[in-house]
């Protein structure tokens, strides 16, 4: 098992691709290991959920509102009904403050629609330091594939 010792054929075709579609083993321990390589060579990694995710580029990279969630009896006075909106920092945006790459490990990736997929790739080509890395779904093997080619078929 080479990959599990070295990584260097992963990083190397996450560093020329940007974006990378993977499958792993449903057992886990791979990501992981692949994430602590990544690590090892100067990449600073975020993991996250991409249920709830919205607009990629927004989430990830500007700052925007959110309503909490309405919980039942509240009075109707001052936002009530709808909740206040509440200022939420982008998720990478003191990841990217520094010089050192970034990767970005977004779990449950098979939610995630096209265009989704779309804007996450053309994110990777806007903002060179920035890696993601979507898993989407799981294999008897680890599998990954370049996400263009993915979304070209």
């Amino acid at each position: 098992m080479p990959l599990l010792l070295s990584g260097k054929g992963f990083r190397r075709e996450l560093e020329a691709s940007g974006c990378m579609a993977i499958n792993v083993p449903l057992e886990g321990g791979t990501e992981t290991r692949l994430l602590r390589r990544l690590r090892a060579a100067g990449y600073r990694t975020q993991i996250a959920s991409a249920r709830g995710l919205g607009d990629p580029e927004v989430f990830l990279m500007q700052l925007h509102g959110i309503r909490p969630p309405h919980l039942g009896h509240q009075s109707v006075g001052r936002n009530g009904a709808l909740g206040e909106v509440q200022q939420v920092i982008p998720k990478l945006s003191e990841l990217l403050m520094h010089d050192e790459p970034v990767v970005l490990w977004l779990l449950e990736g098979q939610v995630l629609s096209r265009s989704e997929l779309l804007a996450l790739l053309d994110l990777c080509k806007r903002e060179p330091r920035l890696k993601i890395v979507v898993e989407m779904g799981g294999a008897r093997s680890l599998k990954w594939q370049p996400m263009h080619s993915l979304l070209e078929s």
